[in-house]
């Protein structure tokens, strides 16, 4: 199916597949199965969805995550330090379409993993499992030819990053290329929150608009509903990661309530504010 934004702006939710929160258990550490339980990710997605997320980027975790800041490096951690692989989030992303069948779901993932497992046989796999699009954090335009062939074999819908300090030509060849939408960087450097969005993204923003008509996503740093609310005036949807990564770590340590329901809760606020702002 197609990735859609049912309302506006969208919001694009990232969780890095197998981490609770919490560095792993002895039970963990001491499992000869091969299967790892994904059970606390599933939660936490479906509860995103419920509360409003459009689109879930499942994230592979990898042990040299050079774009992610200091949260979702540990969240890579914990989860790789639990056993988690890339057919484990292959197999979850195959529970969540067949939990909520007009999600949009998303691979995000460096491309060391998807090279371990084979090109060929992850674009199979994705399909197969239901997966709208892939996101290859490290995958430049200039030498994706073999993997668009395959996203275009099985019908996948590459999804490329666009940086302000990406060239017109480049920026020209992303659009082309993309289907989904295209995921604007709202700034250079690595992902984590921010306090406040740089005139950059906007910019860039009105770029790529030169180029397609998809949808423009804008994300790293977007953590909080003001965040959202600018991101409203000139894209169609925001990416918000390592404000709920965080939150899932922040919860695991507490009594008071659990990680499905800590992210439900901050998306529905995020999504009640936007209903204020359009009063």
């Amino acid at each position: 199916m197609a990735i859609r934004f049912q309302q506006h702006p969208g919001l694009v939710v990232y969780l890095t597949a197998g981490d609770t929160g919490l560095p792993p258990s002895v039970s963990d550490r001491a499992r000869t199965s091969p299967e790892v339980d994904l059970t606390v990710t599933r939660d936490i997605a479906l509860a995103a969805i419920d509360a409003g997320a459009d689109v879930i980027e499942l994230g592979v975790p990898f042990s040299d995550p050079l774009a992610d800041g200091p949260v979702i490096q540990r969240a890579s951690e914990r989860a790789l330090a639990r056993g988690t692989r890339l057919i484990d989030v292959l197999a979850l992303a195959k529970e969540l379409r067949a939990a909520r069948p007009d999600a949009g779901l998303v691979i995000f993932s460096y491309l060391n993993p998807i090279l371990r497992f084979g090109l060929s046989r992850f674009a199979d796999a994705a399909a197969k499992a239901g997966v709208d699009g892939v996101l290859l954090t490290d995958m430049i335009i200039e030498e994706a030819g073999e993997y668009l062939a395959e996203m275009e074999r099985v019908n996948l819908a590459p999804i490329f990053l666009a940086a302000p300090t990406s060239p017109d030509a480049r920026l020209k060849a992303i659009a082309a290329h993309s289907k989904g939408f295209v995921y604007a960087i709202s700034r250079t450097g690595i992902t984590g929150k921010q306090q406040n969005l740089t005139a950059d993204a906007a910019a860039l923003v009105a770029r790529i608009r030169r180029w397609t008509r998809l949808p423009v996503a804008v994300g790293f740093g977007i953590s909080h509903a003001e965040h959202v609310t600018q991101v409203a005036t000139f894209a169609d949807a925001a990416v918000i990661g390592s404000a709920i990564v965080e939150l899932i770590e922040l919860s695991a340590r507490s009594t008071e309530e659990r990680a499905p329901g800590a992210v439900a809760r901050f998306i529905k606020g995020l999504r009640q504010q936007q209903v204020v702002q359009a009063l």
